[in-house]
Order: structure tokens, then C-alpha cells, then sequence
């Protein structure tokens, strides 16, 4: 249940570092950036937008509704008048979260980690949903990660299967092959991230490099 929780908050700074949001936008980008097999309720949603805000990770602040324009605004003004009553003007704000000091410090420090909590199934996927603000060596150690992960659960999985094939119906080796194939799928995924990630370590090291060797010498003042 913990570790769900910190999934969340992961997700909402990430998201807030970005730009800041009111509740309802929130919810519609984590249902994106997470799947709806991950999609969160309102009732999970705001109790992690409390806690934030009672650590001083997030703050609110009220961002006044948009004016109604169109045949209905009209309506509304025309029904307001013929009934003798005051047209109604006022608006209710929307609360807009946004990331304060300390929690753009906390997200960074987040982001910044790579041991094995950022390889597992619960913690990957938001992880490498913002890999964008994620330094590349942090990135690269935790597909290395994630691919071990991965690797030693393949061989567990082969293993258990070649012992126990003679003993399954056809329709339980079926759904075990259909595991394996996914496994290898993403081992095979993460194999061609790691290889980009690397060439571009590779191209930075390399135009640094010949940066420094091409700058020019500084020159030295001569005595008088």
C-alpha cells in the first residue's frame, strides 16, 4: 500500500513540475501517463494531494472559472432578468496545485535515486515516464536494472516451465509461453533503450572532447 502511495506522489510532482493543475486536469493526465489499467479515483487522488499539501510539497491557489459565453450565457442572463432577479456574475475558482520549493527539491531527489525500488513493476513505468527530467546515467542505471530484473525472472520462468510442461493442459502452457514471449519482449525493448541511451553518452563524451581540444590556447601576456 506504501509503495502505491509513492507511486502517486511521483506521478503528481512529475506532473506539476511541468505546469501547475487543478484536480480534475491532474486525474485526466495520470489516467494518460499511467494507463487505465492504473487509473485513480478521486477518493485516492485527493487524500495524496493533502498530504502533499500538509508537507509543504505542493500548494494551492484558486484560478477564477472562465466566463460562460455562448446561446446558454444568455439564456441564463435573459431568464435572470425576467424574473426580477440580478443577473448572476460570480464564478467559483478552481484550486490549481503547484509544486513549491520544496518539492521541486524532493522530486529532483526522487528522480536522482536508482536502486532496485525504480526496477520493480509497481515503481518502473512512472519512473521511466519521466525520464525526460531524469539525469542520464540515473536513466541508463535503471534500465540496467530493470533488464537484470527481467533476465532473472526469464530463467526462473524457463526453468519452472521445462519442469513442470509434462504436467500442464495445453491451455496453462499456452498462457506460460504467452508470459515468456511478454518478458522477452521488453528485455528485447530495453536492450534498444540501453543501446540509444549509451550511443548518446558516447556522442556527448566525444563532442565535449573535442570541444576542449579545440579551443583555442589562452595566450600568455607578455612581460614588459
Amino acid at each position: 500500500m506504501r509503495s502505491r502511495s509513492v507511486v502517486l506522489e511521483t506521478a503528481i510532482l512529475g506532473l506539476l513540475n511541468s505546469a501547475p493543475l487543478h484536480g480534475y486536469e491532474l486525474r485526466k493526465r495520470l489516467n494518460l501517463l499511467l494507463g487505465s489499467f492504473r487509473a485513480f479515483s478521486y477518493g485516492t487522488l485527493y487524500p495524496a494531494l493533502k498530504s502533499l499539501v500538509a508537507r509543504g510539497l505542493i500548494e494551492t491557489t484558486e484560478r477564477e472559472a472562465p466566463a460562460p459565453t455562448g446561446r446558454a450565457s444568455g439564456t441564463r442572463q435573459a431568464g435572470a432578468k425576467s424574473s426580477g432577479k440580478a443577473p448572476l456574475t460570480g464564478r467559483r475558482g478552481r484550486i490549481v496545485y503547484r509544486l513549491t520549493a520544496d518539492g521541486k527539491e524532493h522530486l529532483q531527489t526522487v528522480l536522482a535515486s536508482s536502486g532496485p525500488a525504480a526496477w520493480e513493476d509497481e515503481n518502473f513505468d512512472v519512473r521511466f515516464a519521466f525520464f525526460a527530467q531524469t539525469d542520464a546515467e540515473t536513466r541508463i542505471r535503471i534500465l540496467e536494472g530493470r533488464r537484470t530484473r527481467l533476465t532473472e525472472r526469464l530463467e526462473a520462468v524457463r526453468e519452472s516451465a521445462a519442469r513442470t510442461r509434462e504436467r500442464l493442459d495445453e491451455y496453462t502452457l499456452e498462457l506460460q509461453r504467452h508470459g515468456l514471449e511478454q518478458v522477452e519482449r521488453e528485455v528485447r525493448w530495453l536492450d534498444g533503450l540501453i543501446t540509444t541511451e549509451r550511443d548518446r553518452a558516447l556522442g556527448r563524451a566525444r563532442d565535449h572532447s573535442a570541444g576542449v581540444h579545440d579551443a583555442p590556447a589562452p595566450r600568455n601576456k607578455e612581460r614588459g
